[in-house]
């Protein structure tokens, strides 16, 4: 009795798997044919497409004149290398020497003065010739000058800068004159080193006895000390 059971169900679901082979072979081509019928219907009402036109129109080219043809001059004439110097055949005599210079020879009595125009000096700086160079009398008022003449703006920020300049100092040691030599790259630093040289007080140059009027250049630094 279980045998005959058993047997009938695989009769059964073997009934059941040919009906669902059959069933998707129906869904299959149904799709199909509905799949075409919608392709058909979308390509019969799409609208149509159009070329647009591509064409292009050739524009007449206008020929120009050239310019008349310019002669190239020949390149100049190759200048000629200079001759090849030729040592002379002239023999020197061994015993020409040259005259030693001594103040036996040559007194100082007899040297030229320094010269006397002082105005005409201290326009421009000139070389003085001196034996003794001037001296900055006091350091420490030069250093209270150049502190006064600070600008208080630029020490206030912490801008300083160093200037080199030219003083002339007459023949009692006086500042009578004042020129920028190197700058400090800031105007202001210029103008108060030049003011406070001006204030400074020198010992007199020499020449040998005699003062003269010189130009000496001399540094003047603006620093904030902590």
């Amino acid at each position: 009795m279980a045998d005959m059971t058993t047997t009938e169900a695989h009769t059964l679901r073997g009934s059941a798997n040919d009906r669902f082979k059959k069933t998707s072979e129906v869904y299959l081509w149904g799709a199909l044919c509905l799949a075409t019928a919608f392709h058909f219907g979308m390509f019969s009402f799409f609208p149509e497409f159009t070329a647009t036109d591509v064409s292009f129109g050739v524009n007449e080219f206008e020929a120009i004149e050239l310019p008349p043809e310019v002669d190239i001059p020949p390149p100049p004439e190759q200048i000629s290398r200079p001759a090849v110097p030729v040592v002379a055949a002239t023999e020197l005599e061994e015993d020409i020497t040259i005259a030693p210079t001594t103040f036996e020879e040559n007194p100082v009595e007899n040297l030229p003065p320094p010269p006397s125009d002082a105005s005409r000096i201290g326009d421009q700086p000139v070389f003085t010739p001196y034996t003794v160079k001037p001296e900055l009398k006091n350091r420490r008022e030069a250093l209270r000058i150049v502190e006064r003449n600070y600008p208080r703006l630029l020490k206030d920020a912490g801008i300083g800068g160093a200037v080199n300049v030219w003083v002339f100092i007459d023949t009692n040691g006086n500042v009578k004159n004042a020129q920028v030599q190197k700058s400090s790259g800031n105007r202001a630093l210029d103008d108060a080193a030049l003011k406070s040289a001006q204030a400074f007080s020198f010992t007199p140059a020499l020449n040998r006895d005699m003062r003269v009027p010189v130009w000496v250049a001399i540094p003047i630094t603006f620093a904030v000390l902590n």
